[in-house]
């Protein structure tokens, strides 16, 4: 016999079943599942990529030097080459920087310098912006030696033109973002980062309508306490504002990526405060939820080892399609993160 069951019941184990919903259900059901477009992001083209941003014909990409904007070209060309855009109300692919500004704080001598904008415009919320970051810049020639930046950060780098290149694939068949995204490769980050500083001050959209950044910076090797695996990533910065933006980290996660989320690091007390020493505190300290993913450093940091052929590809691949997904959630879920902490 069916049983009946009242309609005071039927509500109250409606409401029960509601709460128990995880963060990704605040995502509607029309948006089409990101696996698809997340493994469009591969360790061949990352790996193109890389070893020609990372190579020496970039001169290690000091800020404002001939070799870094020719590392800028590259990055545009391939954002023309697959139709994404520079953003509306600019008028190029580049944010100008003076000399002077990029100077002020610490003279370096360091000339005019650029950061690079791509933008995919959003659907249905194209004023909310969510910003994916990373800085194209290194330090450049010492002593003769080319330091190539292939972890720092030519890794963030090119996979940012992985994750703008998912992105425009899904548009094309009908599943773009509800909300707009804007792929930012800020120059000077090895001096201050004044890249990002000079974007936060001259916004291209208002602030007030950025509702994250996920910042990449150091994504393609391990360090050692990680000696025996690569599946991992540290996670920093995504609950020091935002319950929602560090839920969603670990819901995306758990759902499509499965690395290890490391969150030594994200300890205000921890000495190495890497919390401030990269592009995302540019926007956190303006109250934008922001999240930092990290492989720690390792012995080739700053030296001139740091080259494309000791970078980790199947590692750079999964941490840059969790980037993906993140991304994805963010620009597509119901609400934006909300601020819930200091």
């Amino acid at each position: 016999m069916k049983r009946i069951v009242p309609l005071s019941l039927l509500l109250a184990l409606c409401i029960g079943c509601s709460s128990t919903k995880t963060v990704l259900e605040n995502t509607t059901s029309k948006v089409s599942d990101p696996t698809k477009y997340m493994n469009t992001i591969t360790a061949d083209e990352l790996k193109t990529h890389l070893y020609i941003v990372a190579s020496d014909e970039m001169e290690g990409r000091e800020t404002g030097s001939a070799g870094q904007k020719k590392a800028g070209v590259y990055l545009i060309n391939q954002y023309k080459k697959n139709n994404i855009p520079f953003p509306k109300g600019a008028t190029s692919f580049y944010q100008h920087i003076p000399a002077s500004y990029l100077n002020a704080k610490r003279n370096k001598n360091l000339q005019d310098s650029e950061n690079i904008w791509a933008f995919i415009e959003g659907s249905e919320k194209p004023n909310e912006i969510v910003v994916v970051s990373a800085h194209y810049d290194h330090v450049g020639v010492n002593n003769g030696e080319i330091f190539n930046g292939a972890d720092d950060d030519g890794s963030g780098t090119v996979a940012l033109l992985e994750i703008a290149e998912a992105f425009e694939i899904a548009k094309k068949e009908g599943h773009g973002p509800k909300r707009s995204i804007l792929f930012l490769h800020v120059t000077g980050e090895e001096h201050g980062l004044h890249g990002s500083r000079y974007y936060s001050e001259n916004p291209l959209f208002p602030l007030a309508n950025t509702i994250t950044d996920i910042n990449i910076d150091m994504i393609g090797r391990r360090d050692e306490a990680n000696a025996n695996s690569n599946n991992y990533v540290y996670v920093i910065g995504a609950d020091r504002l935002s319950s929602d933006l560090d839920n969603i980290c670990t819901e995306v996660n758990k759902k499509y990526t499965n690395l290890k989320l490391d969150y030594k690091y994200n300890d205000p007390k921890d000495p190495n405060r890497f919390y401030e020493r990269s592009d995302h505190y540019n926007f956190a300290k303006h109250g934008i939820p922001s999240v930092f993913l990290f492989n720690g450093v390792h012995a080739d940091y700053h030296k001139e080892s740091d080259t494309p052929d000791k970078i980790e590809y199947d590692a750079l691949t999964k941490r840059t399609q969790f980037a993906f997904v993140t991304a994805w959630e963010l620009a597509n879920r119901e609400n934006r993160p909300v601020v819930d902490k200091k």
